[in-house]
C-alpha cells in the first residue's frame, strides 16, 4: 500500500470563519489515508488500525460441543418423564469421540468437549443422578429438558465467512479475541504515524526549569502528548520554539521531510510574534483558519508538501478543544481509521446564560449531576476563561450550544460531549 498524498487545493474556502460544520464537512470529504501497511504479531495489535478485512474461515466453534459439565444424549430418547440412560462414553475437552452413540446411552461430557456424533442435548452434572446396576452405569436425567439444552452448536459465534472485521477499525481487547478465534497469528495494520510535537513561545518554560515573572510553563505538551497516547501514532517532541520567525521556518521545513504531521500548539493568531501561519504560508498551504467556535477559534490546518500541518491555539483550553474536536479525527483519517466523531447525548442544563453570541458554536467545560429526582443534569464550569486548566480537570465533557442559540434557559435540553466519548480516560 502506498501513501496517498494530499491534494492541495481541495480545502480552499472563501469565508474568513468556518462554521464548525463546515470545518467538519471540509475534513470529512478531502481527507484520506497516508500511512502505510506493515505486518505485525496478533499480541502487538492492540490500538492498531486494521488495514485488512478479517473473515472467518471457518465456523466458530469448529464443532457443537457442550457448554456444561454433564451428560450428553440423543433428546429423541428423552420423554416427559426424564430418561434413564446407560453410560457409554467419556468425553473431554480436546478429545473428540468418533463413536455414534447407541439409543439410550449417554456420554459423560465436560464444557468444550466436542459432542459425540448422535447426540443433541446435555443435561447439567449437578441436575442428574448415577447410578450403578448389575455391573453398569446409568444416569438419571431430570424432566423438562429441551432439545439442544446446553449444547453450542457449530458456527453459533461466527459462521464460516463471515465478515468479522473490516479495515479502518481501531481494535479492541475484545478485537484481538475473535481474531484469535480464527486461528489468524498475525494481521496486516496502517503504520503508526510520524507526528512532530511543537510548541512556541518565548515565555515557555519546561517542568523543572526555573520560570521569573512572565514566564509559564509549558502545559500543552504533556496536554497533547497524553492525549495522542491512546492513538496509533509515535510523537517526538521538538521542543519550544523561540518566537523567531526563521527559526520557526526552518524548524517546520525540516520537520516536513520526516514526519506525517507537525502538531502545534501558539502562534497562530494574528499578533506580531505569531510566526506559524506566516511560515505555513511560506512553505505550504494553509486550508482552514479562524473557525466560528469558543474556544478555539485560531486553529489552523494545513500542508508542507506531504506532511499535514494542524495548529492549535496556545491557551490549553482551547488547545485540548481543537484537538479533541478536529485533530483526533484527523489523526485517525491519516491513519488509516475512520472519522471518529464524539458521542453525545441530552441533558437538562442545571445553569443559564442570558446572553450569547449568536453565528458562534460555544463549547462549555461540562460537569454531570444528578438532581433531586435521580435524572442526570449538565452543570456548567463557572468559569470561561480558555486558560483555565482547573475547568478542563473537573470537567466530564463539554457542553455543545449551536450558533442560532442566543441563551440558555435553565432546564432546556442541550447536547453533552463526555471526555470518555473522545478518547479521554
Amino acid at each position: 500500500m502506498t501513501a496517498k498524498p494530499l491534494l492541495n487545493d481541495c480545502f480552499l474556502h472563501d469565508k474568513d470563519r468556518l462554521k464548525h460544520a463546515e470545518a467538519l464537512a471540509i475534513l470529512k470529504d478531502r481527507l484520506a489515508p497516508v500511512a502505510l501497511s506493515q505486518t505485525i504479531p496478533l499480541g502487538e495489535a492492540l490500538g492498531r488500525i486494521l488495514a485488512q478485512d478479517i473473515t472467518a474461515p471457518r465456523n466458530i466453534p469448529l464443532a457443537d460441543n457442550s457448554a456444561v459439565d454433564g451428560y450428553a444424549f440423543r433428546f429423541a430418547d428423552h420423554d416427559e418423564a426424564g430418561g434413564f440412560f446407560r453410560l457409554r462414553q467419556r468425553v473431554a475437552a480436546g478429545h473428540a469421540s468418533n463413536e455414534m452413540l447407541a439409543p439410550w446411552g449417554a456420554a459423560r461430557i465436560f464444557t468444550g468437549a466436542v459432542m459425540p456424533p448422535g447426540a443433541d442435548t446435555v443435561a447439567m452434572q449437578e441436575d442428574c443422578e448415577t447410578h450403578r446396576q448389575d455391573g453398569e452405569d446409568f444416569v438419571i436425567v431430570p424432566q423438562g429438558l429441551k432439545k439442544g439444552a446446553n449444547c453450542r452448536k457449530a458456527g453459533e459465534d461466527v459462521a464460516e465467512g463471515t465478515k468479522i472485521l473490516t479495515s479502518g477499525h481501531r481494535l479492541k481487547p475484545q478485537d484481538l479475541a475473535a481474531i484469535a478465534s480464527t486461528g489468524l497469528a498475525k494481521i496486516t495494520v496502517y503504520r503508526k504515524l510520524k507526528v512532530a510535537l511543537v510548541s512556541t513561545g518565548d515565555e515557555l518554560r519546561r517542568p523543572g526549569d526555573l520560570i521569573t515573572i512572565g514566564d509559564v510553563y509549558d502545559s500543552n505538551h504533556y496536554l497533547l502528548k497524553s492525549l495522542t497516547a491512546g492513538l496509533p501514532v509515535e510523537i517526538e517532541d521538538l521542543g519550544i520554539l523561540k518566537d523567531d520567525a526563521g527559526l520557526v521556518e526552518r524548524t517546520l521545513a525540516e520537520a516536513s521531510k520526516t514526519f506525517d504531521i507537525i502538531l502545534t500548539t501558539g502562534g497562530a493568531s494574528r499578533g506580531e510574534e505569531d510566526h506559524m501561519q506566516t511560515a505555513l504560508e511560506k512553505l505550504g498551504q494553509r486550508h482552514m483558519w479562524q473557525l466560528a467556535i469558543k474556544p478555539g477559534r485560531p486553529m489552523m490546518f494545513g500542508q508542507i508538501g506531504n506532511c499535514v500541518f494542524l495548529g492549535l491555539p496556545g491557551n490549553p483550553v482551547a488547545a485540548m478543544v481543537c484537538f479533541l474536536l478536529y485533530g483526533r479525527p484527523v489523526l485517525s483519517v491519516l491513519g488509516g481509521g475512520g472519522f471518529v466523531e464524539p458521542q453525545r447525548f441530552q441533558a437538562p442544563a442545571d445553569f443559564e446564560v442570558p446572553k450569547k453570541k449568536p453565528d458562534r458554536r460555544e463549547f462549555y467545560r461540562g460537569i454531570l449531576g444528578i438532581d433531586e429526582n435521580g435524572k442526570t443534569i449538565a452543570r456548567k464550569f463557572d468559569r470561561d476563561g480558555s486558560g483555565l486548566i482547573t475547568g478542563l480537570r473537573e470537567a466530564d465533557g463539554l457542553i455543545e450550544i449551536p450558533e442560532d442559540a442566543t441563551s440558555v434557559k435553565r432546564g432546556e435540553l442541550v447536547t453533552f460531549l463526555p471526555f470518555s466519548g473522545m478518547g479521554v480516560v
